[in-house]
This record gives C-alpha cells, structure tokens and sequence, in this order.
C-alpha cells in the first residue's frame, strides 16, 4: 500500500501551527483557499500527490460546497491535516 504522507516524522504540528501555515498559502489575500492554494500548501508539507491531497482536503472541509476553504472552514481544513499527519520535516 502506498503512504500518501511523508515517513519522516519528527514532530507533529498543532492545530494553531497548522491554521497559520495554511493561512500563509492564501496568495491572492481573499481570504479563502483555492484548489490551487491548497495544493501548494501540501507541496510545501512534501506530501506525495499534493493535487490528490489538497482535492481530499477541501471536500473534507469545504462544507459549504463553493470550491474554496474559507476562514470558517479552516478549522475542518486543520482537522482533516492533523487527522493524516502533517508533521514536520
């Protein structure tokens, strides 16, 4: 079975630390994370297939179906990453 998350765990992040780096991926400031975003965030985590990962993670957290997390999706957006294992590399 192939791991979609890196091995090289150390430490794991908590949920503020995760919050603030996903919110440093907004590269347009709108306050909300595109596909695009996203997946440039779980590139950044070295994550395998971060297409694949940051489409999982917004269907998780995009609860109100607009395509994008905003503000008051993160915390399912943090919850969906701690739940898979961001961890520091």
């Amino acid at each position: 079975m192939t791991k979609l998350m890196p091995d090289v765990l150390t430490h794991p992040y908590d949920d503020k630390q995760l919050k603030g780096i996903f919110e440093r991926y907004d590269a347009n400031g709108d306050g909300r994370l595109s596909k695009e975003e996203l997946k440039n965030a779980f590139k950044s985590f070295g994550c395998f297939a971060p297409g694949w990962r940051a489409f999982r993670a917004r269907h998780f957290a995009d609860k109100n179906g607009d395509g994008f997390v905003d503000k008051g999706e993160l915390d399912y957006l943090v919850q969906y990453a701690a739940k898979h294992g961001l961890s520091i590399k």
